[in-house]
């Protein structure tokens, strides 16, 4: 089963996603939270897999609630997806940064929705092409530097290769095909590549691999 906690300052927006949730035979929500300090107590009470929050709301925030289940050891395995009515940049980089696995627009369609549920679940990063573009574009044109000691100098020559095509939004099926190795192989790199630069998830490996150079906007 897949466990979501629900975090949103509006009652009938959790509802509507706790039933569609609750439809699916492989997913159960195990609490609800009407902001981010609720969700910080709920998540250490039941460590769901997936946590969807809202970004505004009252007392704490998504972004900050998000910042502190990220920085949060016993939280580790809590992957946040963020909600939001507003599909803007910044809010997309900043709850990157803040460390989100994905971001969704509210209005997506259910079906999406409960795709994109499973997805974040697998730890796979959840941002939409066209999110993606976006982010490269606005923020990242300008390589900034990863501060030293963050694991860039010892990846290999093959994790650096895994790191820039996940950066360009490839599955690791595909990534496998490019390097012609096994999907296993390739996820290999991807995982020993997170761990060397402290990245929680493929997100945050995304945003890594944009900001110290490793990939840059517009090649393929």
């Amino acid at each position: 089963m897949i466990r979501v906690l629900l975090v949103d300052d509006q009652p009938l927006i959790r509802s509507g996603f706790r039933a569609l949730l609750e439809a699916e035979d492989d997913i159960e929500v195990v609490a609800e939270a009407a902001n981010g300090s609720e969700c910080l107590t709920l998540a250490r009470e039941h460590l769901p897999d997936i946590a969807l929050i809202d970004i505004q709301m009252p007392v704490v925030d998504g972004i900050e609630a998000t910042r502190r289940i990220a920085a949060d050891p016993i939280l580790a395995r809590v992957h946040v997806v963020i909600l939001t009515n507003y599909g803007l940049d910044e809010y997309v980089f900043n709850a990157l940064r803040a460390g989100a696995a994905g971001f969704l627009v509210k209005d997506i369609q259910p079906e999406d929705f409960l795709h994109s549920v499973r997805v974040a679940a697998r730890g796979d990063a959840l941002l939409a092409p066209s999110i993606t573009r976006r982010l490269i574009n606005r923020y990242v044109n300008q390589p900034l530097h990863i501060a030293a000691g963050t694991g860039l100098d010892e990846l290999t020559s093959r994790e650096r290769e895994a790191v820039a095509l996940v950066a360009q939004g490839l599955s690791n099926d595909q990534i496998a095909n490019r390097m012609v190795i096994s999907p296993l192989t390739a996820k290999t790199h991807i995982n020993r590549a997170m761990t060397k630069l402290h990245a929680r998830d493929r997100a945050q490996l995304v945003v890594l691999a944009y900001e110290s150079g490793l990939a840059v906007a517009g090649n393929s």
